[in-house]
């Protein structure tokens, strides 16, 4: 029984046009694709490193201006003509009668002695030297001071002390924080930016290289909207793993920074960078939103796509 050579063709032509039909107009393992997808996943890690360091630096200036403001401290400086041991006793009998005072506590000479060693260093002899004295006070939360009421008792037992409710200190930390958040927030806009020019670039660069198709397409009768749904699911799925990749980079880099912080907490160093940065812990919040960058991230490339085609196609009509 002779082969049917037509019956042969056809059904291989068939077949072409069948898997040409199911064929992405932008395949995934192009290299635009693979492009793309390592520049929306580096994009996505930058941007999720800028938000999580913008809330560790909201949460770490929080937790810094709640123990500032449950504090405040009185400075007794030494003089010749006066007792400070004697001042020092009514200067925390003041402070212990005063309404919203929790706890009085006043520092040693040794203790006041320690707190010069990082400025003076170790092993001087401190004996000559008028050391002031330092009384701590622990404020009760919910009940306001009156802090002007308790400097003026404290300036009409001794002249040379000095009260410091932290207000500036207070203010300054806030100041600082905003402006890292702000810094953050631009950063996160400069990257936003610069990953939709990647991905206008990279759609161009697609419908350069299936012009012929598209316009094949767009002459035979395809709609504006299907060919434009087309580019936005292909980039739409290539944000998406690029998106993912990122925010699991950004994940791991966060993990192993809370995880360090941990170990390290025993230590000195650890426990000033605890001290100043908290415990580089970012929490569910930070990782739904490392996780919602990403999601934005993919929304972005397929939306951007998706403009980008449809506009051109206009210009072809």
């Amino acid at each position: 029984m002779s082969a049917d050579p037509i019956g042969i063709s056809s059904a291989t032509a068939s077949l072409r046009r069948d898997r040409a039909a199911e064929a992405p107009l932008v395949p995934a393992s192009s290299i635009a694709g693979r492009t793309l997808i390592i520049v929306v996943a580096i994009m996505t890690f930058l941007a999720s490193l800028a938000a999580g360091g913008a809330m560790l630096v909201a949460q770490a200036s929080q937790e810094w201006r709640s123990t500032v403001s449950r504090e405040a401290t009185i400075q007794l400086k030494p003089a010749t003509n006066r007792d400070m041991e004697a001042d020092l006793g009514k200067i925390v009998e003041a402070a212990r009668g005063t309404p919203g005072v929790a706890e009085v506590r006043a520092m040693t000479k040794r203790e006041s002695e320690l707190l010069l060693e990082p400025w003076l260093g170790q092993g001087v002899n401190l004996d000559e030297v008028p050391v002031p004295r330092m009384v701590v006070l622990k404020l009760a939360s919910g009940v306001r001071v009156d802090f002007e009421q308790l400097r003026r008792r404290i300036a009409e037992i001794s002249p040379n002390a000095n009260f410091d409710d932290h207000r500036m200190w207070s203010e300054r930390l806030a100041d600082m924080a905003n402006a890292l958040v702000a810094i953050a927030v631009v950063l996160l806009v400069l990257i936003v930016t610069a990953m939709g020019l990647a991905i206008s670039f990279a759609t161009h660069g697609a419908m350069a290289g299936n012009r012929e198709i598209i316009e094949v397409l767009h002459f035979v009768g395809a709609s504006d909207q299907f060919i434009s749904k087309q580019f936005q699911r292909r980039f739409l799925w290539l944000g998406l793993r690029g998106g993912l990749i990122g925010a699991g980079m950004a994940s791991l880099v966060f993990l192993g920074a809370g995880l360090l912080s941990r170990r390290l907490a025993a230590t000195p160093s650890g426990e000033q960078l605890e001290a100043l940065f908290g415990s580089f812990s970012i929490g569910w919040p930070g990782y739904s939103a490392i996780a919602l960058i990403a999601v934005l991230s993919a929304a972005l490339s397929g939306q951007t796509s998706r403009i980008i085609v449809f506009r051109r196609l206009r210009r072809l009509t």
